[in-house]
């Protein structure tokens, strides 16, 4: 008898366990990545090992809930992954088109051999809420507004305050150039740091590309770095159009030798910059480059201040930008404000935004205007490029 109660017992308790779990539930709203003409990459965290998709509706009037909307999975050949990080690419969309989307995860319970278990789902409101929404670049666009922030270290409170100098009414765009973060030990860093942040202000609906500067090559976490920031290319250096501008985004990498101590014998990022400069050729020459009215070449570490990362970028990348019509280089690093006219072997003109000002531009066929605000909003410097 003693024995049936205790079993009776630990079956109850075993029940209750399951019970007090914790359910699945999203842990950092979607957010836009390496958005084009015809694609966009979402991605978005869970706190369980599950399955992830994303429903696609067009901006048409419908309710979401008129039919099934079209499934897009975390899938990877021909398998649905398996994650707490949901990365899905979404191909063929129409240019300058707004869509309407919600992500989806269920959890997987148990996933032996041909035999899987789901659980519940997690879900972003599409009933009480607006559903989000995005819409894909257009190259023929004739106005482009866009901004830059770097270097705040994981300051929230800094991107917030320099985000609410932008309309984001108007906004196309927002550039991260490099150092949001001090160091790269953890998921929580990025969104403690800044993501979290960005997401509540803008970036589940307006698009981020992420230049990575050289505090985002350390720590433990770094090498995770593409599972959440332009998982879809190929590289995170890359190239998008959007209206009169190109921006080509560079990977700086590092600032001080792959020797240095600091490393522990773990980078190559000399390697690493000579085969980008290989693909920073062919991508000068590309029909999506040339015909753009105005390029814009986008690196954390400016072309010059004597350390071995900065020599890097000027004997690798400026030979080939010099010859390429380069409008502007925005970067970062330095945490002051430097404009750099053509001067010392560079043939354009290069901005260094601080970690406490914003960079605010608008692109027009003919005219490029920007402007540097203060924490308090206060205009810095401003610059007109017309051709």
């Amino acid at each position: 008898m003693n024995k049936m109660i205790l079993l009776c017992l630990f079956s109850i308790l075993v029940n209750l366990s399951v019970f007090a779990q914790e359910d699945i539930k999203i842990t950092h709203a979607p957010y836009l990545q390496n958005l084009g003409e015809n694609e966009v990459t979402i991605v978005w965290t869970v706190n369980k090992l599950s399955v992830g998709w994303v429903e696609l509706a067009p901006d048409d009037g419908t309710h979401f809930y008129q039919t099934e909307r079209p499934k897009v999975f975390n899938a990877k050949n021909g398998i649905k992954l398996t994650s707490t990080v949901h990365t899905v690419h979404l191909k063929g969309l129409q240019s300058g088109t707004r869509y309407r989307y919600r992500v989806y995860s269920q959890e997987v319970l148990s996933y032996q051999g041909w035999r899987v278990i789901y659980g519940n789902v997690a879900t972003t409101d599409v009933y009480m809420k607006e559903p989000l929404v995005f819409k894909t670049s257009d190259h023929n666009k004739q106005t482009v507004n866009f901004a830059m922030v770097n270097d705040i270290h994981g300051k929230s409170d800094v991107l917030e305050k320099l985000v609410s100098y932008c309309d984001l009414r108007t906004t196309d765009l927002f550039l991260f150039n490099g150092d949001m973060v001090s160091i790269f030990n953890s998921e929580k860093e990025i969104f403690d740091g800044f993501m979290d942040k960005a997401t509540q202000l803008f970036a589940s609906e307006l698009p981020m590309y992420y230049t990575r500067g050289n505090h985002e090559t350390r720590g433990s976490f770094a090498t995770a770095f593409q599972d959440y920031f332009s998982p879809g290319q190929d590289h995170i250096y890359y190239m998008f159009r959007q209206g009169p501008v190109c921006l080509v985004i560079l990977d700086s990498g590092e600032d001080k030798p792959d020797t240095d101590l600091e490393y522990a014998g773990i980078t190559v990022y000399d390697q690493y910059r000579t085969e980008q400069a290989e693909w920073l050729a062919k991508v000068l020459e590309s029909k999506e480059y040339k015909e753009a009215p105005f390029k814009v070449v986008v690196s954390h570490i400016p072309p010059f201040g004597g350390w071995h990362g900065d020599q890097e970028v000027k004997e690798k990348f400026i030979p080939l930008l010099n010859n390429a019509n380069v409008d502007i280089m925005p970067c970062g690093h330095l945490l002051q404000y430097i404009r750099n006219e053509v001067k010392d072997g560079v043939k354009f003109p290069v901005i260094v935004n601080s970690n406490k000002t914003v960079l605010k531009a608008e692109a027009q066929p003919n005219k490029l205007a920007i402007k540097i605000l203060d924490l308090d909003g206060k205009e810095v410097d401003k610059l007109v490029i017309s051709k």
